[in-house]
């Protein structure tokens, strides 16, 4: 019994954790791949976005009971409108990606989304924007990053 319990724990899935950045190092690396004004967003908009939707950890996730669907990755996008997650109801997909490769931690699939979003709904289609960064100082998002 107390062999077939230790195996049991074994196979037992794990936590899958995924890279969390540190704040300069993600703008950096957002900036690399296009993001500073993008779109006439800045640098600072989007470190402000990712630090309040997903504390910058590419594998964050959050489910949304009201439509059945998830927030995937580091903009936390959602699987209902940008992404296929093979289980979310009448998902769209817009961004053509399954929702797991917004969460790889090179992110070039995740900007590539978030600037779709952004081309056709503006910043405001993030809740934690519009909650946590809009009109707000956000100089502090970048201080010390030597960008």
């Amino acid at each position: 019994m107390k062999v077939l319990l230790l195996l049991g724990f074994i196979f037992l899935p794990m936590a899958v954790h995924g890279k969390i950045f540190e704040r300069c190092d993600f703008a950096r690396r957002i900036k690399e791949l296009g993001m500073d004004n993008y779109h006439r967003v800045s640098l600072a908009n989007w470190v402000c976005l990712a630090k309040w939707e997903s504390s910058f950890n590419t594998k964050a996730r959050n489910y949304n009971p009201g439509d059945k669907s998830t927030d995937y990755g580091i903009f936390q996008t959602n699987s209902h409108y940008w992404c296929d997650d093979g289980k979310t109801p009448h998902a769209t997909n817009g961004c053509g990606y399954k929702c797991s490769e917004l969460e790889e931690d090179n992110l070039i699939k995740a900007v590539k989304c978030a600037k779709k979003i952004v081309d056709q709904q503006g910043i405001t289609a993030w809740v934690a924007w519009r909650n946590k960064c809009q009109g707000k100082d956000l100089s502090g998002y970048l201080k010390g990053c030597k960008l």
